[in-house]
């Protein structure tokens, strides 16, 4: 007996089958658990993505206060979550390179913020904090994340 799994992408649905057959008679057996699968990461993504924009809005805020400490803490959450989303990006879909380059970039500005450390002046941390926003912001609009929340 022959057995086939047959993925086939639909716009955003992933359908899955599963082909057998003896000599000439094919049968069809649909896989959800694929489907079902792929229908919880959007909204993996969108949890991850709205981390990112929080930590890094967050940052921005407790830098116009001075606060190292903060800015710090807040850096490392926004390169945790970005380092999430680039392990959820797939090589075949075609937002993920520009995505994938601005996650590396919030990374890499993070890092330079928690090598300065807590004790840094304020000041000198909030331009490579500026520049993992920018990334963070660049990379949730590659990804077509974007929310609008007008209260």
């Amino acid at each position: 007996m022959m057995q086939v799994l047959l993925r086939v992408r639909v716009g955003g649905l992933i359908i899955s089958a599963l082909l057998f057959g003896m000599g000439a008679s094919v049968g069809l057996l649909p896989v959800w658990g694929g489907a079902a699968a792929m229908a919880l990461e959007p909204s993996k993504l969108q949890a991850d993505a709205d981390g990112l924009m929080k930590n890094v809005e967050e940052m921005m805020a407790h830098g116009g206060m001075g606060d190292a400490k903060a800015i710090v803490h807040h850096c490392g959450e926004a390169a945790r979550h970005a380092e999430t989303l680039m392990t959820q990006l797939t090589e075949s879909d075609p937002r993920a390179q520009d995505a994938r380059t601005s996650l590396d970039e919030v990374v890499r500005q993070c890092r330079r913020v928690s090598e300065r450390g807590v004790h840094a002046d304020p000041g000198s941390l909030l331009n490579p904090a500026i520049k993992a926003r920018a990334a963070a912001r660049d990379s949730v609009k590659a990804l077509g994340l974007n929310r609008v929340n007008r209260s």
